[in-house]
């Protein structure tokens, strides 16, 4: 099954959920044109708080649509967009991949993976007991994070449902993908 692009979604407020759209565009090193979490710099408003000078690498949220499969008989109806992601894929295993990779869509967009969404508070005020289902455990024990990946821009386009994404692993040796 080829990776593709299931939904796009922007909004211009921060909010927790973004509103799906028939196109996003990415803009170099800055984010989704229009959305509330665009610019070079920070602008989740906590991490501004401590440091508004930091990089944003969170520029773009990507979700699995395969998490909302596994929510859905957990008793959490979720949707693409609600979790405030700007890209919903289906068919990639976001989670698996190392930082640094790239992930090239449509025609010209391409991203690079930063690291995992660290799941906060704001998810059980969505729905309650959801911050639980996002999180797991591996066999050694370790925190697995399910709640999407962050990304920076690095080139730019439009990407809309539909479109292919293509993957660019970095070179070894590989960094597994940690909170940002």
């Amino acid at each position: 099954m080829q990776a593709r692009v299931a939904a796009v979604h922007a909004s211009t407020v921060h909010g927790f959920s973004k509103f799906e759209e028939d196109h996003i565009v990415l803009v170099e090193g800055q984010g989704v044109e229009g959305d509330a979490h665009v610019g070079k710099t920070v602008k989740h408003r906590s991490r501004v708080a401590r440091n508004p000078q930091q990089p944003n690498l969170r520029q773009v949220h990507l979700l699995p649509a395969e998490l909302f499969d596994e929510l859905l008989p957990r008793g959490f109806p979720v949707f693409p967009g609600e979790m405030g992601e700007n890209i919903t894929t289906r068919g990639l295993d976001l989670l698996s991949l190392p930082t640094g990779t790239r992930l090239r869509i449509g025609a010209s967009a391409e991203l690079m993976l930063t690291g995992l969404r660290n799941p906060c508070k704001q998810i059980d005020r969505f729905q309650p007991g959801l911050m639980a289902a996002v999180l797991d455990r591996d066999a050694e024990g370790h925190t697995v994070r399910k709640a999407g990946v962050m990304a920076i821009v690095t080139a730019g386009g439009s990407v809309a449902a539909g479109d292919a994404i293509t993957v660019v692993l970095p070179a070894q040796p590989y960094r597994p993908l940690e909170p940002v």
